[in-house]
């Protein structure tokens, strides 16, 4: 059932195999997670499927179907969102995101800092990502009215063709706050293996526990986190990883990318 997707692909699996997680790469590399449910009474019954984007697909199934034909389908609903992801990229990419960490792939929405204790909430049309979004305005009185009389003014600028960036100063008529440098490369805190921010508070992890994230993926269209004693566990436990002295050298469970990790990292 798992080879027919791949052991490469697969992140984790129940026991008793009642769910399993995939990842899975689009065309821009991007890495996406996605958990599969199987009934008892599979493949019977359809699988559930959830993932990192903003609608669940219609998934095709019937009792000839495989766990590798709805990878197919999750696969060609990618291929129909790179659109929508490419422009949020651009936005987090560049722009000052409220809660940036709670700001999913899955989440067609962004409020941004605009300056002088004002904020933005857009919403991203996801079938047609380049058109005119909806645009909300929090903050001051004054500030906020004149930035909202702006937009209204200059609304009929809009074109598609444009950067988006590009486009939303046009229609505010201002240059919005960027990131700064140690902020472009963020990413989420939460470790791709076992899915908690901080490790646990134990004796047997010594001085690592209760410690945040310490290793990121150093491909950008990944940049996933990870413990590095969650990251050393996954890596032994898997036949291509090879160790030179005190490093571990494999690839990233997520995106494939080669990675090394010092085995001194792990617990005591």
């Amino acid at each position: 059932m798992i080879e027919e997707v791949g052991w490469d692909h697969l992140v984790r699996a129940g026991g008793d195999l009642s769910f399993l997680i995939f990842r899975v790469l689009d065309k821009k590399g991007r890495v996406h997670v996605m958990e599969i449910q199987l009934d008892k009474a599979y493949p019977r019954v359809p699988p559930m499927v959830s993932a990192d984007v903003p609608y669940i697909f219609n998934l095709k199934w019937s009792m000839n179907s495989r766990l590798k034909n709805l990878v197919q389908q999750f696969e060609k609903h990618l291929e129909k969102l790179q659109g929508f992801w490419s422009t949020l990229d651009e936005i987090d990419r560049s722009l000052q995101i409220v809660d940036s960490k709670q700001a999913s792939r899955a989440i067609p929405s962004r409020q941004i800092h605009v300056g002088n204790d004002c904020f933005i909430i857009l919403f991203i049309d996801i079938n047609d990502p380049r058109s005119l979004p909806e645009c909300r305005f929090m903050g001051l009185g004054n500030t906020v009215n004149s930035l909202r009389k702006t937009w209204k003014r200059n609304v009929d600028k809009w074109e598609r063709d444009k950067a988006f960036l590009e486009n939303l100063e046009c229609l505010l008529n201002t240059q919005l706050p960027r990131l700064a440098d140690e902020e472009t490369n963020n990413h989420l805190d939460e470790c791709g293996i076992c899915y908690a921010q901080y490790l646990p508070i134990g004796d047997e992890l010594g001085p690592r526990t209760g410690s945040a994230t310490d290793y990121t993926c150093e491909n950008n269209s990944c940049s996933k986190a990870f413990h590095s004693v969650c990251l050393v566990d996954w890596l032994r436990s898997i036949t291509t990883t090879r160790q030179s002295f005190n490093v571990l050298f494999g690839n990233c469970p997520y995106c494939s990318e080669p990675i090394a990790v010092k085995i001194n990292a792990t617990k005591n």
